[in-house]
């Protein structure tokens, strides 16, 4: 795989610097091994719901990469984040599959998790001023209320208030391709 749709031309210089990154909702361990392959001094430690550990695991055995330990569980409703402090938090394509109630209690574990200089890095699709970016963000926007009626493209304005609350500041505001972006805090 040369690129993530881009993705690496972001990532990769933000944490050039960061020793260990966690990852939220992991899905298949395809930025894990992409991302540990491009920065081999990062510790990737993937996390998910059980169902997808099992996955994940695979993919990573497969990959045989030393920088990406055994993936954890992590259920953002039963308080089961680390307990050390983390340089960076990752996250792509699931705060607009999690209930709103997951993604105030993100941003606060993010807040109250991060060291110091610690990242917080969402990517996906968000609405901006209350409006789609996109007619095919308004259509997919559509089907995931139908999969589930608490998913939802989130509103950048409300994701970066709940970052302010937690002590986090936007740095950067990315474009990517497909109507998705790269939202990028530090923790002050």
């Amino acid at each position: 795989m040369s690129t993530l749709s881009g993705e690496d031309q972001i990532i990769k210089p933000l944490f050039t610097e960061i020793k260990s990154a966690l990852e939220i909702g992991s899905g298949t361990g395809q930025h894990a091994v992409y991302f540990a392959e491009q920065l081999p001094h990062l510790k990737w430690q993937c996390s998910d719901q059980p169902v997808y550990l099992p996955g994940i695991k695979t993919r990573l055995d497969h990959a045989a990469l030393t920088n990406t330990p055994t993936p954890i569980e992590l259920d953002l409703f039963k308080n089961s984040w680390p307990t050390s402090a983390i340089d960076a938090i990752f996250s792509a394509n699931a705060v607009h599959i999690m209930p709103w109630s997951g993604v105030e209690i993100l941003f606060d574990a993010a807040g109250k998790t991060l060291q110091k200089n610690g990242h917080l890095v969402l990517y996906g699709p968000f609405n901006y001023n209350g409006s789609y970016s996109s007619e095919s963000n308004a259509r997919f926007d559509q089907w995931l209320k139908q999969q589930h009626p608490e998913s939802a493209i989130r509103d950048f304005e409300a994701i970066d208030k709940l970052a302010t609350e937690a002590g986090l500041t936007l740095q950067n505001d990315y474009p990517m391709p497909a109507n998705n972006r790269i939202l990028h805090w530090i923790k002050e």
